[in-house]
């Protein structure tokens, strides 16, 4: 075992750490911070079991390069690093499970639109409500988080946004599929309709028009997810890397609640079904 290879990381102590996610290999890596895309780590130096890797910003508050330090020791990492104020602190890798993708025996199915829900952050304001039978954000507020959690699943998700609106369905609280209005955009990117942000993208654009009814089929089996939207095919039992930025934790290995974003814009739902192995 060495540095190279995929890792689970927290930076921070305490309450103030965060998830974040690297994938380090000899001709280059990859990282996934607090929050936004995986992107692209243009340095790394390994010297030993000493390690540093340095990136540019994406959506942190700071002006500097992001710089981690760090040891490669009783197979995990530990190294320092600075926050978007410039402040020092600690961080922590393990090794990301391999998760590998099983054979499904189906559960029951359960439905998640009037299971428990809980607001993810107490500092913004809960948009979320059932009306009509239905999940509804009205706007800009709180994740809303699951109070379940599930391992191997599919879920079948009926949603439709208004015009411009952003939204998304964390896995397992880790990995989000993604939710736009981008009927007319530009198709097949890792960050469009259907996507797993950052990571897959849809191999076509299956999106309906804002205000139209939109199913998503998510089949997550290990790290291996299938994607059917609007009846059509677009990720076919992909592996799923890492984390998405902005992920509840970075416990891989364990299960997870669904978390329905809710700071980026409206969205409904009427149909959120989960269908769990057993």
């Amino acid at each position: 075992m060495s540095v190279y290879g995929r890792w689970d990381l927290i930076v921070g102590e305490g309450a103030d750490g965060y998830p974040s996610w690297v994938e380090l290999s000899e001709t280059g890596g990859r990282f996934v911070g607090r929050f936004g895309s995986s992107r692209p780590i243009p340095n790394i130096e390994v010297n030993g079991s000493r390690l540093t890797f340095s990136l540019p910003k994406q959506y942190e508050g700071r002006s500097t390069d992001l710089e981690f330090i760090g040891e490669f020791a009783g197979g995990n990492l530990r190294g320092t690093t600075t926050l978007d104020g410039g402040e020092a602190t600690t961080w922590v890798g393990h090794p990301a499970p391999v998760l590998p993708k099983t054979v499904p025996k189906w559960g029951e199915t359960i439905d998640l639109v009037h299971r428990d829900w809980t607001p993810r952050s107490t500092n913004e304001p809960n948009k979320w409500t059932v009306k009509d039978g239905m999940l509804v954000n009205t706007g800009v507020g709180s994740d809303l988080v699951s109070v379940d959690k599930f391992s191997d699943f599919k879920l079948v998700a009926e949603y439709s946004y208004p015009v411009q609106s952003n939204s998304g369905i964390y896995l397992r609280g880790r990995y989000e599929f993604q939710i736009l209005d981008d009927y007319e955009g530009s198709p097949n990117h890792v960050g469009s309709s259907g996507a797993i942000y950052g990571f897959l993208a849809p191999s076509k654009n299956t999106i309906k028009p804002h205000g139209e009814w939109n199913t998503a089929e998510i089949t997550l089996l290990g790290r291996y997810v299938t994607v059917v939207l609007n009846g059509e095919p677009i990720i076919d039992s992909q592996e799923i890397p890492g984390i998405t930025g902005g992920a509840m934790d970075s416990n891989e290995g364990e299960p997870g609640s669904f978390f329905l974003q809710g700071d980026h814009g409206p969205v409904t739902f009427r149909k959120l079904s989960v269908t769990e192995t057993i």
